[in-house]
């Protein structure tokens, strides 16, 4: 029986990454972006189906029918400024996009898991779901709230065969990063490998950027028949920064 896998933020960086991986693993992947032509060129390239949605409109998505076996929560945004200065609309976007969907989706999806007797649920979180940093309020307690949101699917699913973790990368080498290095360099006046070393990673002991298919190697993991005890546990790939 081939499994279903519904990646979402599916259409680019981790996303495309692991949707790349898991179709290639012989998953029927289901790349969910807003972004249509990405989704639908990135399914037409590795056999999978796109499916056009907006997960911050939580509203909507409360009444959507969502089954599949393995549930990828990855889609994301950023937001940087100090608390004062955040505007509180860019709070809720960050955490309906990225707390209240993962919620949404995994409640729509898991009776359907619970069912059929099997299925995993993988939150793409972040060393900030582990560290506070200044000036990320919104994106770090939204993903501190997917850490515990994660353990407690964790905990109500594993009588039904159903397991569920995060993935907790540091900084990856996507579109959205490398817009980050190229601001900070022209903010600093240095040059973008030195952001890289001395801005982004000066909390880790690797450094470099995490690649995408990384990631994606260790969501595949996660999502195995072999990976059936690891559950309401957070996998760091972060080159060593939350180990100070």
């Amino acid at each position: 029986m081939t499994r279903t896998a519904i990646v979402t933020g599916g259409a680019s960086g981790i996303g495309a990454a692991v949707a790349r991986r898991l179709a290639a693993d012989g998953l029927d992947v289901v790349v969910a972006d807003r972004d249509e032509r990405g989704a639908a060129a990135l399914a037409e390239e590795i056999g999978a189906r796109p499916w056009t949605v907006d997960l911050a409109d939580t509203a909507t998505l409360e009444s959507t029918a969502v089954d599949c076996d393995v549930l990828v929560n990855n889609a994301g945004v950023q937001r940087v400024a100090p608390v004062h200065e955040l505007a509180p609309e860019d709070f809720r976007l960050i955490h309906r996009l990225m707390l209240e969907a993962p919620f949404l989706l995994a409640r729509a999806a898991l009776p359907g898991m619970y069912a059929r007797g099997w299925g995993r649920v993988v939150n793409i979180s972040s060393a900030h779901g582990l560290r506070a940093s200044a000036f990320k309020s919104a994106y770090v307690s939204a993903k501190h709230g997917l850490e515990g949101l994660s353990k407690v699917v964790a905990l109500e699913g594993a009588p039904h065969g159903v397991t569920s973790n995060c993935v907790n990368p540091g900084y990856v080498r996507t579109p959205l990063v490398e817009a980050q290095i190229a601001d900070q360099a022209a903010t600093h006046g240095i040059g973008e490998d030195e952001v890289v070393e001395k801005v982004m990673l000066t909390r880790s002991a690797v450094k470099r950027l995490v690649e995408p298919a990384e990631v994606a190697a260790l969501v595949a993991y996660l999502v195995s028949d072999d990976a059936a005890m690891v559950t309401g546990a957070s996998y760091t790939l972060d080159g060593g920064w939350t180990a100070q």
